[in-house]
């Protein structure tokens, strides 16, 4: 049994990006909600710290009563089913807005998915449709950049690595001085940190470190439709039958057969390997905390 990455008690917030109808389609779709998986990482890597979750898409937004933003030690964004550059969405302009406020106090972030794509616009850069469509599943052959070995988020990861994904949207251009950390042949910038003069730093990926064979699973049944519009499977049964192979796997994960069904090995499988980049980032929480 592994030790936790920290057990210093630090307060996280954990900013749900998903609008509330999107929340209530994954109950009604038997899809883990994203802040439920990142309550069970930092149960697992972080046992004294408490969370705190807000739902920033929502027009009553607002931080939990009584705090601020400095009683905070770090806050984690999820992913979400919104449009960045759609920056006239009322559930869009709220996000925009704090995460540009965290990046000016100083603060650090984490975010999957939506998460660097929020923080490139906030920051300078540019967002839009991914010309080759939805990266979905499984991001394959992501490669560190030579920049990756100057910044804490891979440290102790492979060189190359598959990770969980689910997008249809790309960071086509990183703010300005913000180094490209990985890249695979789908979506050149799959993860970087991006800071500000007064000290913040949003750490990012396309990927979502935090998800696990079970819960893509789930999240792939619940795509079902999209994935055959899209052209991925010839039909739902397709979908559920993948699905179901990868929600299997989650429970026999030694299995040789469906670990060469799916073209998966340990950087999927073991959270050693799948989640370095969440470990890093508590370590910088806690350098930061002091």
């Amino acid at each position: 049994m592994t030790s936790p990455t920290t057990t210093a008690a630090h307060r996280i917030l954990i900013v749900n990006c998903y609008p509330a109808a999107s929340r209530e389609n994954f109950d009604r779709s038997d899809v883990g909600h994203p802040h439920d998986l990142f309550r069970a990482f930092l149960a697992k890597e972080a046992p004294n710290a408490t969370t705190e979750i807000v739902y920033i898409a929502d027009p009553d937004f607002g931080l939990p009563a009584g705090t601020t933003i400095d009683d905070f030690d770090g806050f984690i964004w999820t992913g979400s089913d919104l449009t960045v550059y759609h920056t006239d969405d009322p559930r869009v302009a709220p996000q925009i807005a704090f995460a540009r406020q965290l990046l000016d106090a100083g603060k650090v972030c984490w975010g999957s998915c939506w998460g660097i794509q929020l923080a490139s616009l906030v920051a300078g850069g540019e967002v839009a449709a991914n010309p080759r469509g939805r990266e979905w599943g499984i991001a394959r052959g992501i490669v560190l950049t030579d920049a990756a070995a100057t910044k804490p988020m891979h440290a102790g990861k492979p060189a190359r690595f598959d990770a969980f994904i689910m997008h249809l949207d790309e960071v086509v251009r990183l703010p300005d001085g913000t180094p490209l950390l990985a890249t695979n042949e789908h979506s050149r910038v799959q993860a970087a940190i991006v800071e500000s003069a007064a000290g913040g730093a949003f750490w990012a990926t396309q990927y979502h470190p935090e998800y696990n064979l079970h819960e893509m699973g789930r999240l792939i049944a619940a795509r079902a439709k999209a994935l055959v519009r899209e052209g991925f499977f010839p039909d739902e049964e397709s979908v559920a039958a993948y699905a179901a192979n990868m929600k299997e796997l989650a429970a026999h994960p030694d299995s040789a057969a469906l670990r060469a069904e799916l073209n998966v090995g340990d950087d999927i499988i073991d959270p050693q390997i799948r989640q370095v980049e969440l470990r890093n980032w508590l370590r910088s929480v806690d350098s930061r905390a002091g």
